[in-house]
């Protein structure tokens, strides 16, 4: 088949690439020339592990190439996927900022030829894809065309493998014809008896609003229970272990840390919180859990203050991690970007270091941090080490190493990585989250 997609951004260039690879002829749009001028060059201006590769191999066997004409694209589309930035409003009320989905399907329309399916792959909400049709309507009366929603469900630095092997495939149509479409670009996958769920448009749109918001409320649970197992004396990690075997709760997103991060969760369970409110109802799990993500990430920067002996004037802290997650440079929401800023504020001086994201993170954290070479750069001198992101590089660091660079031995373990009584028994002051 013919595809288009319209932006190249994380869920575009993804969605696009592994389109081409299932065979199909792919077409990826976006205004920007510079960056369509990097992706025609081979070079990704995101880092998503296999991603390189993988536009490499389609590019030279020609199923991928990118372009920032919409009529060299969208004319023999069959199926034209919208991936645009669906932002939280400027206004800073949580609404997601539609602006580009609505200019996409503007411009869009004067090309269209022959019957065409529009998909919705941004996250956007309840009502968009209705929306975006009577744009297209508006402008071009006389087009063949239906509208769908096909919502991503992209793990940042596992998106190929999501996006390969799914759990399900997600379709909200409006007609058969559409369906028959949307089928015919998942075909490769249903040799492998991925479950398709075809559903109404509405349905498809709020189930990535409701997915996202299921796992950020998981994350903020096991983040107050850490509270509870430290106010009195319980473990959290082997708890998690306890409730996680049980099949009805599951294992996954029950790892306390410092709050949830990225362009996902914060962004959505926000833009589901206004979504209701418009209705006239709520989500006040879903209040809960974005409050408590706010806290945690409080409690983060008094937690540290303590082990510093209740003042971070004056001391050095070391930043192990700065991206919201591993194998990603998205420093989008990332807990560092709340809780770096309140200590530098106070007087601290922090020496970060971050595998993929130091570049990313000078657009994000406020000028005075050090960026380091490598991670014992970062800890020499220290009077603490902060470990805000669990990078494998960081799981075996060399402890012994680190402790006689250190000027205090003092270790604050946001995402447990390390034994605690093992550390101890190096000599480490130590302070895990939720643990004894």
């Amino acid at each position: 088949m013919k595809i288009t997609m319209i932006g190249t951004g994380y869920v575009g260039l993804v969605t696009g690439t592994c389109f081409a690879e299932f065979g199909h002829h792919v077409t990826c749009v976006d205004k920007i020339e510079d960056k369509i001028s990097q992706l025609k060059a081979g070079k990704i201006p995101i880092y998503e592990p296999g991603l390189d590769l993988l536009v490499g191999k389609n590019v030279n066997e020609g199923r991928l190439q990118f372009t920032t004409s919409l009529d060299d694209a969208i004319p023999e589309a069959e199926a034209i996927f919208i991936a645009v930035g669906t932002p939280s409003s400027r206004r800073g009320d949580g609404y997601a900022d539609l602006t580009y989905i609505y200019a996409a399907a503007k411009e869009i329309a004067h090309y269209l030829q022959g019957y065409t399916v529009i998909i919705d792959k941004s996250t956007v909400p309840v009502g968009t894809a209705r929306q975006v049709a009577r744009i297209i309507r508006e402008e071009n009366p006389t087009a063949d065309f239906s509208v769908a929603s096909n919502p991503e469900f992209l793990r940042e630095g596992a998106a190929i493998t999501d996006f390969m092997r799914p759990d399900r495939v997600v379709i909200g149509v409006e007609s058969e014809k559409s369906e028959r479409v949307l089928r015919e670009v998942y075909k490769p996958l249903f040799l492998r008896d991925t479950p398709i769920v075809s559903t109404t448009i509405e349905t498809a749109e709020l189930t990535k609003y409701a997915a996202n918001a299921f796992l950020a409320v998981k994350i903020s649970f096991i983040n107050e229970i850490a509270s509870v197992c430290e106010a009195v004396g319980a473990d959290v990690s082997d708890l998690a272990k306890g409730i996680g075997m049980d099949g009805r709760i599951g294992n996954k997103f029950l790892h306390p840390g410092p709050g949830y991060g990225g362009s996902c969760f914060p962004k959505d369970t926000l833009a589901l919180m206004r979504i209701v409110q418009e209705y006239g109802e709520s989500v006040r799990i879903v209040e809960a859990a974005v409050e408590v993500n706010a806290a945690q990430k409080a409690r983060m920067v008094k937690k540290i203050r303590d082990m510093l002996g209740g003042s971070e004037s004056g001391k050095t802290i070391a930043v192990l991690g700065l991206t919201f997650k591993p194998e990603t440079d998205d420093m989008r929401e990332a807990p560092a970007t709340t809780i770096l800023p309140a200590l530098l504020e106070k007087g601290a001086r922090i020496k970060a270091h971050d595998p993929k994201g130091m570049e990313e993170a000078k657009h994000y954290l406020p000028e005075g941090i050090e960026y380091m070479e490598n991670s014992y750069e970062a800890c020499e001198g220290a009077d603490a080490v902060v470990l805000m992101t669990e990078w494998n590089q960081y799981r075996a660091l060399d402890l012994d190493r680190l402790k006689v660079i250190m000027k205090e031995p003092v270790f604050i373990d946001l995402r447990n990585v390390y034994d605690p009584a093992t550390m101890q028994e190096i000599g480490f002051r130590y302070m895990g989250i939720g643990r004894k």
